[in-house]
């Protein structure tokens, strides 16, 4: 399910670079495309639950050691590279600069689920009402002169950026992630069964793809402009290089 999440991402970023570099009429921030990647966003913090479940029931099968002290190192590795992210992407456009997208999100979800790891109906609730909350929140904008609640959803007047995804209502995603985790695979096995689709060759390849997401995440976007450059479709005026 991650290499699929991962694929629906690919196919949304190559519709935005040739929409942002290369011009083509696409509405990639409403309608389907808007919504689509609403859906792959929703998708990766659903999974980021449910492997967390995954994650703990597995170390505490193989280790007497607390766990939250991995999971304190596997969060901020993650927000370091979002920090990579915004990096590059100022680089590119300070105007669009990312400085809360996918990864700063996934990284500091994971931060935060220490305490609710164990937690089934009340990840649920306390999900469902995160998610309302974003909801309700959402349009409503700040001072240009108060940008430090844009992690939470409330960004200044005039913010823009390539990929910005707060914690109010995606958290709330990855809640119910752990609540779906601790359902269907509690102490880390599967309550239903499940088909074997290991010798399928897309099954063996988005196997591969999912357990490489986060390699593949900050590879593909250079991968795929410089594909496009190579092909002629984008031209390097439109990266600022010439």
């Amino acid at each position: 399910m991650r290499g699929v999440a991962f694929c629906m991402m690919a196919l949304y970023h190559l519709l935005f670079d040739l929409r942002y570099f290369a011009g083509w009429p696409i509405a990639v921030t409403s309608g389907f495309w808007g919504a689509f990647a609403d859906a792959t966003a929703g998708l990766f913090l659903l999974l980021v639950g449910v492997s967390l479940t995954l994650s703990r029931a597995r170390w505490r099968a193989r280790q007497a050691s607390p766990y939250w002290p991995y999971l304190m190192r596997r969060g901020f590795r993650i927000l370091g590279y979002g920090f990579l992210v915004t990096i590059a992407t100022w680089l590119v456009d300070p105007n669009q600069v990312v400085l809360f997208g996918i990864l700063h999100l996934i990284g500091v979800s994971i931060l935060l689920a220490g305490p609710f790891l164990s937690g089934m109906l009340s990840n649920v609730l306390l999900g469902s009402v995160l998610i309302a909350l974003g909801v309700l929140i959402e349009g409503v904008v700040l001072p240009a002169s108060f940008p430090w609640l844009l992690w939470l959803g409330l960004p200044p007047a005039g913010f823009s950026s390539f990929d910005y995804r707060p914690l109010l209502p995606w958290f709330g995603v990855a809640l119910w992630g752990i609540a779906l985790g601790n359902l269907l695979y509690p102490g880390g096995r599967p309550v239903l069964p499940l088909p074997d689709w290991s010798a399928l060759p897309p099954a063996r390849l988005l196997t591969w793809i999912g357990r490489h997401a986060l390699v593949l995440y900050l590879a593909h976007q250079p991968v795929m402009i410089t594909l496009l450059v190579l092909l002629g479709i984008v031209r390097l005026e439109a990266l600022g290089l010439t």
